[in-house]
Parts: C-alpha cells; sequence; structure tokens
C-alpha cells in the first residue's frame, strides 16, 4: 500500500488498552506488598512508567510484561482476551484412550 492511501485511509484500527480490571489488580497487589511503581518496575526490569502506564489503563497489553507482574506480585491477574471461566482439561481427555505410538515411527513388532 503507498503512503498516500495511507494517509487517506479513513477506517482507524483500534489499539487494544490494558482492561480496567487489570490496571486495578495490579495496583491491588502492589499495594499489598508496600512496593512504589519504581520498586516494582525495577524488580521486573522495566521502566517505571512502564507500570505507570499498565495501571493508568494507557499501556498496550504485553503478555511477557504482565507474566513478570504475576510473578512479581505473588498473584494472578486477568489477562485480556481471555475467558472468566476457564474450560476443564481433563473432562475430555478421561474419557478417551489414547492409542499408538506416542513418539512417531514404526508400530511395534511382536
Amino acid at each position: 500500500m503507498s503512503a498516500r492511501k495511507l494517509e487517506q485511509a479513513d477506517d482507524v484500527g483500534s489499539i487494544a488498552k490494558v482492561d480496567k480490571s487489570l490496571s486495578k489488580a495490579i495496583m491491588q497487589a502492589r499495594m499489598a506488598k508496600k512496593m512504589t511503581q519504581k520498586d516494582l518496575a525495577t524488580a521486573i526490569n522495566e521502566k517505571p512508567q512502564v507500570v505507570g502506564d499498565y495501571e493508568t489503563g494507557k499501556a498496550i497489553p504485553n503478555p511477557q510484561i504482565i507474566s513478570k507482574l504475576e510473578r512479581k506480585l505473588g498473584t494472578k491477574l486477568p489477562r485480556p482476551g481471555k475467558s472468566k471461566v476457564p474450560p476443564k482439561a481433563g473432562a475430555a481427555a478421561a474419557g478417551a484412550k489414547k492409542t499408538g505410538p506416542t513418539r512417531g515411527g514404526p508400530p511395534k513388532r511382536r
């Protein structure tokens, strides 16, 4: 696409921002640990502005940063785009028996 077409384009894509529930959860967990934004940012090797942007809802969600925050704060944070109720993993696999070799290759001779 040419630069002229990009400039003339009317459709503006919406950029996902951090959800309010995530912002609130980060702030509450940080306060519970009695940490400042700067302390938390230093602990996860990010700039203090990044933590501030997540808490105000201005940041674009990054799963790696959210994972770092979860590990440091010791809590599970709400992820954007994930459903509230996790599917039951054991229910589907419990009734089905796996057949055949697990690693590929020809079947065993008997």
